[in-house]
């Protein structure tokens, strides 16, 4: 395979992936407004239901179970809300619902005065909260719908501290309470919620605890010139028997209602950028489960622990935490929570997976270097470049020599014509004779694409290069260049390298095709983000730098005219 028709496999692929995702995006299913009220779900938790109620839309309550107690004690009245504020988060919480969370670290755009990201919203357009609360037979435990009130009213600020708590409590009936508090620390996106009871009465109290994320499925704009259609929206968990799991918010309805039982794990929900996750205790053994009340207009995903006892007299704790924020990878290692940096979703794909981290790794450090992502992106193609070299070397010196021998090619192709059979034996003798290998353009091929998707993926993932600049005109290396300078850069580039490529035995037709890609190739970059085109250009200038030493190398300043035998 010559250097030429690789170039052409290469670019042909690349339009046939983008081509694919689009067909995608345009067939999926799109999702509904939610409707003013909405259904309880209808798997069911054994021995355990919530108080009945009337909730709105914004309240998806713990399934119902068949023949459960009446309940022994009146539901408290909905807890009044408060609002806490630390250097990152600010949070609206009741105690059993954490109804909306503003990211203050994170604009929704680079306009001056932009608003943050508002991750947890309780209007019905972008509904998305995190619940969580107690639930028993005797429905004597509260929920995320009624029971805890706020201990202090008011709002709640870090100010010049390291760490801020709310308290909530219940109280039940015969004697059980318990005490909530919610824990804000520093420049952290996770939220502790350790909760205490307490059982003053005669006999003993029984629950289960559970921690849900519902919302309202977004509506996604398709097409490539969105980064953040290309990103995983929908419900993940994970457990150490069972590993990383993830379900599309469409998938829900044709196979949601997932019930599993797993070991150090978590549920989460995820988007560009961001995500949502609750944390159970490290060796908790908890019940996944999946829903989508009424139709798929809200998708719900739901964590149940196991059966907790507690004597008269006796005092037992239950902790979990609440991840709300970006995808930082070194925050998410920190808490050494196992499959938790899955939550950055480069691929279902656990090799491409690692791939896309590994890169990452090796971005950071660059990044830690120079202070930019534009010059880590750039750092990052010199050192990709050196760890390819031989592989290329390879490729580079067979099109050397095979633009040197390109005229005595084509006098075989004269000489034989139409006999295709006759014509490749005596260019196999010919690539024999003077030791060149077709095949070595191909070697670079498949490395080369991998690492431009991973590197794809791996852009428009890590929240790290959201808005971030590199210099001049690029203010944004996740969003495209602006003036598509780049574009044209990579544009030019290809084309010198075409220039410079042997077409040998290639047809009129193909050879149109060809001077026409770099066109084609650059009106797809100039869509791509800024950050990914940064590489292609860096990536192509190297290589066209490197094929042209190896044309001196190897090929002669005229090409071999000797006539073929």
């Amino acid at each position: 395979m010559n250097q030429t028709r690789v170039f052409l496999f290469v670019a042909w692929a690349a339009a046939a992936i983008f081509l694919w995702t689009q067909w995608g995006k345009f067939t999926a299913p799109k999702f509904e407004a939610a409707p003013a009220q909405i259904a309880a779900p209808t798997s069911t938790i054994p021995a355990a239901s919530v108080p009945g109620s009337t909730a709105s839309a914004a309240d998806a309550s713990v399934p119902q179970v068949a023949a459960v107690a009446t309940p022994t004690a009146t539901a408290a009245p909905v807890a009044a809300s408060v609002t806490v504020q630390t250097d990152v988060l600010r949070v609206v919480l009741d105690g059993g619902s954490v109804s909306q969370a503003d990211l203050l670290r994170y604009p929704e755009s680079q306009d001056k005065g932009a608003a943050p990201v508002r991750l947890f919203a309780a209007d019905a357009a972008n509904y998305y909260v995190a619940q969580s609360g107690w639930i028993n037979a005797a429905h004597n435990a509260p929920t995320h719908l009624s029971g805890f009130v706020p201990e202090k009213t008011g709002p709640v600020e870090l100010g010049d501290a390291n760490e801020v708590s709310a308290s909530f409590v219940w109280t039940g009936a015969d004697g059980v309470g318990i005490r909530r508090t919610y824990t804000f620390k520093r420049g952290e996106y996770v939220i502790g919620v350790h909760d205490e009871i307490v059982n003053h009465g005669a006999a003993p109290w029984q629950g289960q605890s559970y921690q849900q994320l519902l919302r309202k499925p977004p509506v996604l704009e398709s097409g490539f010139t969105h980064p953040e259609a290309y990103s995983f929206h929908g419900a993940v968990w994970y457990g150490a028997n069972d590993g990383y799991n993830r379900y599309k918010f469409k998938d829900f309805l044709a196979d949601g209602k997932v019930d599993k039982t797993v070991q150090q794990g978590w549920v989460g929900m995820l988007q560009h950028h961001f995500f949502s996750a609750w944390i159970p205790a490290s060796d908790a053994k908890v019940t996944v489960s999946l829903d989508a009340p009424d139709n798929g207009a809200q998708a719900l995903i739901r964590e149940v622990g196991g059966n907790v006892v507690v004597a008269p007299g006796q005092q037992i704790s239950s902790d979990a935490r609440l991840w709300v924020g970006p995808k930082l990878v070194e925050q998410m290692k920190a808490l050494q929570v196992p499959g938790l940096d899955r939550a950055v979703d480069y691929s279902r794909f656990s090799v491409l997976a690692l791939l896309c981290q590994g890169l990452f790794w090796i971005l950071g450090k660059l990044h830690a270097l120079f202070g930019n992502w534009g010059w880590a992106i750039i750092g990052l193609v010199v050192m990709l470049k050196a760890a390819l070299f031989r592989l290329s070397a390879a490729q580079y010196k067979s099109a050397a020599k095979m633009r040197k021998f390109a005229p005595r090619l084509q006098q075989l192709k004269e000489r034989y014509g139409d006999d295709q059979a006759k014509y490749q034996q005596a260019m196999m003798e010919l690539y024999k004779k003077e030791k060149i290998n077709p095949v070595a353009g191909c070697l670079p091929v498949l490395p080369q694409m991998i690492i431009f998707m991973a590197l794809y993926w791996m852009l428009a993932e890590s929240v790290e290069l959201r808005q971030a600049p590199w210099m001049l005109w690029i203010h944004d290396l996740t969003s495209r260049d602006p003036f598509f300078v780049l574009p044209v850069l990579n544009v030019a580039v290809m084309f010198v390298t075409q220039r410079l490529t042997p077409a040998v035995g290639m047809d009129p037709t193909q050879q149109k095709m060809m001077q026409i890609m770099p066109l084609g190739f650059g009106a797809v970059l100039a869509f791509l983000p800024a950050g990914l085109v940064l590489y292609q250009v860096t990536n192509g200038a190297l290589g066209l730098l490197q094929q042209w030493y190896m044309l001196r190398k190897y090929g002669d300043s005229k090409p071999d005219a000797k006539p073929a035998k």
